[in-house]
């Protein structure tokens, strides 16, 4: 009867079964046979035999087979021998073991994949004394080695004692192995076969193994096999740990590595793999320069990540997080330009005009230079649609020589797009700020905030707040991103706001910006916009260059004169994007005209621009049309720049009643009231029969009743109006005005004067009427822009009259 028995073999470590006959001896004449002086060798890659131990082998080489079938049809004797090295496939002489163990095959099987699988069982140690022959197989003239035995040596006694207990005890540790194996060790008798077996099941390395079956002494041999066995026991006692959570006593360092090993062992059989990505984040780390906090973070985010199975809900949320922490650019900054005059020559080189808003860049660079260091200014460019507010934030960072970044934020309605989602939520990501930080890969860069003033607000929060943090230079140096969960330092980014109206901004965001007006172009500098960036642009973008895609295209000229025909008469904006929209169709035909005639006419015309654009869409004629008594000409501002508007006034019978028209906001219609009652009271001084505000109903309408239409700057044009109803007296031709008036018959000054100046310059205007406090907005104005308009600075409403009624 035969037993199996296992000892710490796990499946892969061991790939044979070792038997226990029921026999002890191993003496070379077990069965009356007798051990020839030469015999077939037969080399085992990945254990060693020992004598009396029966196991079974697989035999895959062909030279082994060969000796293996050879050996059984004979006297069924083999010489094993252990490789020196288990991975070479065709060992040499070279490559074996000088000592091995003559072993009978006990049965041998044909397996149906074409394998041979045999049962052999160890019967002596041999040394080889030559090898006589290598093909077929290999064949040894050998000299066996007797065992030298141990009579009557109680420490020999002990020792076998001892080896049965440790083995008892390394059973009882490892629950793969059954409990019967204890008993099974304890009744072996042959002290001799008892070593041979302990020692052929012990879990320990090939050379350990070998040099076990090399030593002649009995009680050297046990003694060896005691210190491995320890080993041995410790191990089983810590892994007995890890499962049963029991303590024991290890080297620290041999047991993270047993830990580790357990771990690595755990997430092959569960499948997937994250050492590579692991390791490639900690060898980043190592080179990142960033704060003790974010080091930490990252640190305990590591630590996680190891532990965690790549196919965890959670992994990617540590992963993502743990990424952005190493592409942040951490105290990572670009090196300021602090050349004042380079940078001047390129802000004027990209932008036109813009006086005030270059000045005040220069400064900046100015102390940059004087001081090293200072919290970046928080600007907000105000102004209408198209006059490059953003670009002129490209042109300020390529001055600098800092990276630039824009964000929108028109329409954004989320606090969280500032501020980051909570990581915990499903596909939360961080705010547009750190977004931004981390794609320019800069932590002092141009950063444009486009549109602040179209900021939504709603139930999911108020972006606008979010703002405040952002945008103050006291506090940005610690902003918190809810996705970051760390502070990161915003104070050396220079923030540009830009934005139409400042009316929409809130007032605590306002707070922190620091305002410059940007009006609109004059006509003159409208020209020089063209004539040295949007023409160059359009002439390029439709391929008439000088040579273009192998076509040779002639110069031609756009003039001043044909240049503000095309602003005059078929723009009415602030900006140059309409302007720009008209001279790409101007260049759209000139390609058609290029490729259907072969030619191009080097000048345009006038009469050209009409063909090409159609009829005027704007004519200043209509302030001629216009003049009849009771229609005044207002100036407004709107978010898109200035504006003039027609003020209607008109009398009917009836009973003294105001009514107004024209989708007007509740200030204009208490500028209205004002005006009508500052007349009333008045009249005689207007020129007016008291008598006729009791007969005449008067009706103020202002055109273009869908667009809505509110402030205070239309009183002194309304009161024109009404005046001139009233007076039955026509109003100058080609006059204009703008202005606050109060019951007691003052004129206050208003707002947006360059805008409504350059609007009615646009228009044809001649005139201004305006209060007297204004003036000094007037002269920031270039004289050039308002050459043909004549100014008229008032105090009171009958200077007004004065002036406006023929």
């Amino acid at each position: 009867m035969n037993r199996d028995l296992y000892m710490n073999a796990t499946e892969g470590e061991m790939e044979f079964m070792p038997i226990i006959p029921l026999n002890e001896e191993d003496d070379e004449n077990i069965d009356g046979q007798s051990i020839p002086e030469i015999l077939p060798l037969l080399p085992l890659r990945n254990t060693v035999l020992f004598p009396g131990v029966v196991i079974p082998i697989t035999v895959g080489r062909d030279k082994s087979i060969k000796a293996v079938t050879d050996s059984y049809k004979s006297d069924k004797l083999v010489g094993v021998v252990a490789q020196k090295d288990s991975n070479i496939e065709e060992p040499a002489v070279a490559d074996l073991e000088e000592i091995g163990t003559v072993a009978k095959i006990v049965k041998l099987i044909k397996m149906p994949d074409g394998g041979t699988t045999i049962i052999i069982q160890g019967r002596k140690r041999f040394r080889t004394v030559e090898v006589v022959s290598e093909d077929p197989y290999f064949k040894a003239r050998i000299k066996l080695l007797d065992d030298q035995g141990v009579t009557d040596d109680p420490d020999f006694k002990a020792m076998v004692g001892s080896i049965k207990d440790l083995a008892g005890q390394i059973v009882g540790l490892s629950p793969n192995l059954p409990s019967e194996a204890a008993i099974i060790l304890k009744n072996i008798e042959n002290p001799s076969f008892l070593i041979h077996f302990v020692s052929s099941n012990l879990n320990s390395d090939l050379k350990q193994k070998q040099q076990l079956l090399e030593i002649d002494n009995l009680k050297a041999r046990a003694e060896v096999l005691m210190n491995l066995m320890h080993t041995e026991l410790q191990y089983a006692e810590l892994k007995n740990k890890v499962t049963n959570k029991t303590r024991a006593e290890l080297d620290k360092q041999q047991r993270e590595y047993f830990l580790q090993q357990q771990m690595k062992a755990i997430k092959d059989e569960l499948g997937g793999d994250n050492v590579a990505e692991v390791k490639e984040m900690q060898k980043k780390a190592e080179t990142k320069k960033w704060p003790a906090a974010a080091k930490d973070m990252f640190k305990k985010g590591i630590e996680k990540l190891e532990r965690m199975h790549p196919s965890t809900p959670d992994y990617s949320v540590v992963y993502n997080h743990l990424d952005l922490l190493l592409d942040l650019p951490w105290e990572q900054y670009t090196e300021d330009a602090y050349d004042l005059k380079k940078a001047k020559k390129v802000l004027d080189h990209d932008h036109y005009g813009m006086d005030k808003i270059k000045e005040r860049i220069l400064e900046y660079i100015a102390v940059l230079k004087l001081k090293g260091d200072m919290k970046s200014p928080i600007l907000c460019f105000i102004g209408p649609p198209g006059i490059g507010k953003t670009s002129l934030g490209k042109s300020i960072a390529s001055a600098i020589n800092r990276k630039y970044v824009r964000v929108s934020l028109g329409g954004l309605h989320d606090e969280s797009e500032i501020r980051g989602h909570r990581k915990t939520y499903i596909g939360a990501m961080p705010g547009r700020i750190i977004q931004s930080i981390r794609k320019v890969k800069s932590s002092n860069p141009v950063m444009i905030l486009d549109e602040i003033d179209k900021v939504g607000s709603d139930h999911r929060g108020d972006p606008s707040s979010a703002l405040l943090e952002v945008l103050d230079p006291e506090q940005n140096n610690s902003f918190y991103d809810n996705y970051l969960e760390l502070e990161y330092d915003l104070s050396k980014v220079l923030f540009i706001a830009t934005a139409n109206s400042l009316a929409s901004i809130q007032p605590a965001l306002r707070d922190r910006l620091e305002i410059i007006d940007l009006s609109g172009y004059a006509i003159e500098e409208k020209i020089e916009i063209a004539k040295k960036h949007l023409l160059p642009k359009q002439k390029e973008m439709h391929g008439l260059t000088q040579k273009s895609n192998g076509t040779t295209v002639p110069p031609f000229k756009v003039s001043d004169t044909v240049l503000e025909k095309i602003i005059t008469d078929y723009t009415r904006e602030s900006g140059v994007r309409e302007l720009d929209r008209q001279l790409a169709s101007v260049m759209r035909y000139q390609a058609k005209e290029l490729i259907l005639k072969g030619k191009l006419k080097t000048n345009l015309t006038a009469a050209d621009i009409e063909k090409i654009l159609g009829k005027p869409k704007y004519s200043n004629e209509l302030y001629k049309m216009a003049n009849m008594p009771g229609v005044a000409v207002g100036l407004a501002w709107t978010y898109v720049g200035g504006d003039i508007l027609f003020i209607e006034a008109q009398l009917s019978e009836g009973k003294g009643e105001l009514k107004l028209t024209g989708n007007l906001g509740n200030v204009m219609k208490e500028s209205a009231s004002t005006a009508f009652t500052w007349l009333q009271a008045n009249a005689r001084k207007a020129g007016i029969n008291p008598a006729d505000f009791n007969k005449k109903n008067a009706h103020i309408h202002i055109p273009e009743g869908a667009v809505p239409k509110d402030g205070p700057s239309a009183g002194i044009t309304m009161m024109t109006a009404l005046a001139s109803s009233f007076t039955g007296k026509k109003i100058k031709p080609f006059l204009a005005m703008t202005g606050e008036i109060t019951l007691r018959g003052q004129v206050l000054p208003v707002g947006g004067i360059k805008e409504k100046v350059l609007a009615a310059k646009r228009s044809g205007i001649k005139e201004i009427i305006m209060c007297w406090q204004n003036q000094k907005d007037v002269d920031e104005i270039n004289p050039d822009f308002i050459r043909g308009i004549k100014f008229h600075y008032v105090k009171t409403m009958t200077q007004v009259l004065d002036l406006a009624i023929a």
